[in-house]
């Protein structure tokens, strides 16, 4: 870890998308209490791909839709990225993965 603590905000979303690296994803997973597999990772580096291809975060419905494309339709569905982010697997991808809270996550 970085001797530095990435700035967050209140919900846990860092302040400055560039003070992300993967130690600061690690960072943030162990605030969250997810311990980071392969298969994290997958799904971060994509939605963080999605993101600076696009501009934007895509809404849940949207995101399992390029997930299967990009990734195959058995890491799209919800039971799949449930186990990875019980907690909202659109919602904690952004959060580890340095980006903004998506508009449609509560």
């Amino acid at each position: 870890m970085t001797s530095v603590l990435p700035e967050t905000n209140e919900l846990g979303f860092l302040i400055r998308a560039t003070d992300w690296n993967e130690q600061v994803g690690e960072y943030l997973a162990d605030l969250n209490d997810i311990i980071l597999t392969d298969a994290h990772w997958e799904i971060i580096n994509f939605i963080r791909q999605y993101y600076l291809q696009y501009k934007h975060l895509p809404n849940a419905r949207v995101f399992a839709k390029a997930v299967a494309k990009v990734l195959g339709e058995d890491k799209a569905n919800s039971r799949y990225l449930l186990r990875l982010f019980p907690e909202g697997p659109l919602k904690y991808a952004c959060k580890l993965a340095g980006l903004p809270k998506p508009p449609t996550c509560m």
